[in-house]
């Protein structure tokens, strides 16, 4: 027995959680020793999910109340302050998306650490399982043989030494022996009646941590998918990208709160099973195994002696007794009843094995091996796994903040993307600076007719004889119609200053005088002061 042993001892955060208040849905204070089978202890961890599902009622209602606002606030932005609020946007942008990046990162971490040590528990669990169930096997393997291939050995040599009475009560005296290990075989506890399979339990809590780590890896990658395309949509200012991930980010922070919920209830429970398992374990083992056996295997104290030393003992010093008899007989009877050396080797080579498997179950029910086992699985659900379960509600928490936030910013930028596509809607189709003024959706532009071209095939300008000019209000779009009719489609350098939109220079050079035909200098002439003035008094021809 190992004179140093590693104590378990509950670490700091599980004494937290495990002082959180119990209250029952009755509102009334409960116990905080662990007992789930009891209906109020029930009650106040899904108080603790209750708490999470009122934070999210109140998340949602600052929500609607801040679109709520946001909405029956709207009024013209000037320029001055247009720059302000796109900078809070951006900002806002920016703080959701590191603040979802460090909560994926947390949790990314705290889902490690938990299946670490739910992987921890599982394995300790085997290991025991495999303890146990080869005490089992001893303990039945000894006793089948004692009780089958021995009794048939004994009962061919009582009839072959039938007429020497001092060898019969050899045999007998070693069927004693036999009976005397079987009862000692039977004062070990029989681990079946704890009616738990450890493999069993051990498969169970495997299956249910692997949809446990891929639904949260899932709600990580989504929570990331998420940022990253709400970042997306304001980036190329997508109205419809930016509604599909509000609707996707309330979704995720109604699983955020709901992870929250239940990583808390899950981690205080643990915590109050940390804080006391011998406890737990003994309450639960009371009636079925012995309180000095668990004591033992529980706390392996050197000064606490092994409570099956007395039945093994016994069983060596009967295996021992019973070698030495059969070594006698071995020695005197066969050279007088030959026949009985089989079954003498027999029962030798039955001893011998029984020998060996007294070895193996005393390394088995020594306390260190189970001890092991079970501060392993302590120490993988108490500090792994609490610590783990801890990193998931911090990741859940900064979630919820990541995404309200990012909630607060996409109806901003929304509504800004908005404001900029209804500006450029209302813009003065008769406003000259308008580069939609001359778009082909004027249905009068194919009633017209040309009178010179610039760049037909036709001929030159002087050659051209065009007739006499008719006066129109709209002679930008008479020019531009002549253009498109003797030489194809009109370049924008041979439009007239007077329709681009804007008034024309107060002095031209040689070139830009040449540009305009007499037609047209005609058409200006003749048009009203207040066209003039419309299109610029500094108009030379």
């Amino acid at each position: 027995m190992s004179s140093t042993r590693a104590d378990y001892i509950a670490p700091w955060w599980t004494y937290w959680l495990h002082n959180f208040p119990h209250i029952s849905l009755r509102f009334q204070p409960v116990d905080n020793s662990f007992q789930p089978e009891d209906g109020n202890y029930q009650q106040s961890l899904i108080f603790l999910g209750c708490v999470a599902a009122a934070g999210l009622g109140l998340n949602l209602l600052c929500l609607a109340i801040y679109l709520s606002c946001l909405c029956c606030c709207r009024k013209e932005e000037e320029e001055d302050t247009k720059k302000p609020n796109s900078c809070c946007v951006t900002w806002s942008a920016v703080a959701a998306g590191l603040l979802t990046c460090i909560a994926v990162g947390v949790g990314f971490y705290g889902n490690s650490e938990t299946n670490d040590g739910i992987y921890q528990l599982t394995y300790s669990l085997y290991n025991a399982n495999h303890t146990l169930g080869g005490v089992d096997s001893l303990v039945t393997g000894t006793m089948g043989n004692m009780k089958s291939a021995l009794h048939q050995h004994l009962a061919r040599l009582d009839e072959i030494f039938a007429t020497r009475g001092d060898y019969v009560q050899t045999l007998q005296f070693m069927q004693q022996m036999a009976d005397n290990v079987m009862k000692q075989l039977i004062g070990i506890p029989d681990w079946e009646q704890a009616k738990v399979d450890l493999a069993t339990v051990a498969e169970q809590t495997a299956n249910m941590e692997y949809y446990r780590w891929f639904s949260y890896l899932l709600l990580l990658i989504l929570d990331l998918i998420i940022c990253l395309l709400a970042c997306l949509g304001l980036a190329k200012q997508s109205r419809w990208l930016l509604t599909t991930m509000m609707v996707f980010g309330v979704l995720t922070l109604v699983l955020s709160w709901s992870s929250l919920g239940a990583d808390l209830a899950t981690a205080v429970g643990t915590s109050d099973f940390c804080v006391s398992p011998d406890k737990f374990i003994m309450s639960q083992t009371k009636g079925i195994i012995g309180t000095d056996i668990l004591h033992y295997y529980l706390y392996c104290n050197q000064t606490v002696s092994n409570p099956f030393q007395q039945p093994l003992t016994i069983f060596q010093r009967s295996l021992t007794t019973m070698q030495i008899q059969i070594q006698g007989l071995l020695q005197f009877a066969v050279p007088l009843f030959p026949t009985a050396e089989r079954d003498l080797l027999g029962i030798q080579h039955l001893l011998n094995s029984s020998e060996a498997s007294l070895h193996q179950l005393t390394a088995l029910l020594d306390c260190r091996g189970l001890n092991k086992d079970y501060l392993d699985a302590m120490v993988g659900v108490c500090y792994d796994g609490v610590e783990g379960v801890l990193y998931l509600c911090l990741f859940s928490m900064v979630a919820v903040v990541a995404f309200s936030v990012m909630l607060c910013a996409i109806p901003k930028a929304w509504r800004q993307i908005a404001c900029r596509e209804r500006d450029y809607d209302d813009i003065d189709e008769e406003d000259p600076f308008n580069p939609r003024r001359f778009g082909p959706q004027n249905p009068n532009h194919a009633n017209l007719h040309s009178f010179c071209s610039y760049s037909s095939s036709m001929g030159s300008q002087n050659s051209l004889q065009p007739p006499a000019a008719t006066l129109t209000n709209n002679p930008m779009s008479e020019y531009m119609n002549q253009t498109a009719l003797f030489g194809g489609n009109p370049r924008f350098e041979n439009v007239p200053l007077i329709g681009r939109g804007s008034p024309p220079p107060s002095i031209y050079s040689q070139q830009y005088r040449n540009r305009y035909s007499p037609t047209m200098r005609a058409t200006y002439l003749s048009m009203t002061e207040d066209q003039r003035r419309h299109f610029g008094n500094d108009f030379q021809v």
